[in-house]
């Protein structure tokens, strides 16, 4: 019996969404707790894991996997029967396309709130970039609003991966302070998603 992969996580980051898709095919893994409060993605250790010092990292057989889009991948094409991805080139894509733009646009919006740090040094140049953020998101969902959620799921009428890495950004809408209501597929997906036994259980 090959060994379970190991999920290096912290709840509220985009790591949950990789959690999600894990609860989904029902294949047994193992979660390591990342304490960001203590520093612990500095430390020797997790660093040994992941240089990067984030949040997830999924190790297994062949080797340790970062970024939540490249694991949300990953699990899909590794445990097809569950039915995580579309099968055909095209669908693919379109999946993979959604999940960059959450990675490389909507988080990166998202960031500048918490961790402005990162792109200046002074206060008045993070406080601007942190004033920037509930208009970058609002256009964010707009865009998601306006150009996905074509039926119930974000590709349509086939549940994907792409369903719990939505449900997680979404979830950082209110700390933004940006009303979710205002984007009702949006809203009633996030709803939806609470309902599923995978999100409720990766949320315990």
């Amino acid at each position: 019996m090959s060994t379970p992969l190991t999920l290096y996580y912290t709840p509220g980051t985009c790591a949950q969404a990789v959690r999600i898709a894990l609860e989904e095919t029902g294949v047994p893994y193992q979660l390591e707790r990342v304490d960001f409060s203590a520093q612990q993605q500095r430390s020797p250790e997790y660093l040994a894991i992941n240089p990067k010092g984030r949040v997830p990292a999924l190790v297994t057989e062949q080797g340790t996997l970062t970024e939540a889009a490249a694991l949300l991948a990953y699990i899909a094409q590794r445990f097809p029967e569950a039915r995580l991805a579309p099968t055909d080139l095209f669908g693919f894509a379109r999946m993979q396309e959604f999940n960059i733009y959450l990675a490389s646009t909507v988080h990166i919006n998202h960031a500048h709130r918490p961790r402005a740090a990162r792109w200046a040094d002074e206060p008045q140049a993070q406080a601007a970039m942190q004033r920037k953020v509930p208009g970058n998101m609002t256009d964010n969902f707009r865009y998601i609003e306006d150009n996905y959620l074509k039926g119930p799921w974000v590709l349509g009428e086939q549940y994907s991966v792409c369903d719990g890495y939505l449900f997680t950004v979404a979830g950082w809408l209110k700390s933004d302070g940006v009303d979710i209501a205002q984007f009702p597929k949006v809203h009633d997906h996030f709803k939806r998603m609470s309902e599923r036994p995978a999100v409720q259980k990766a949320l315990s």
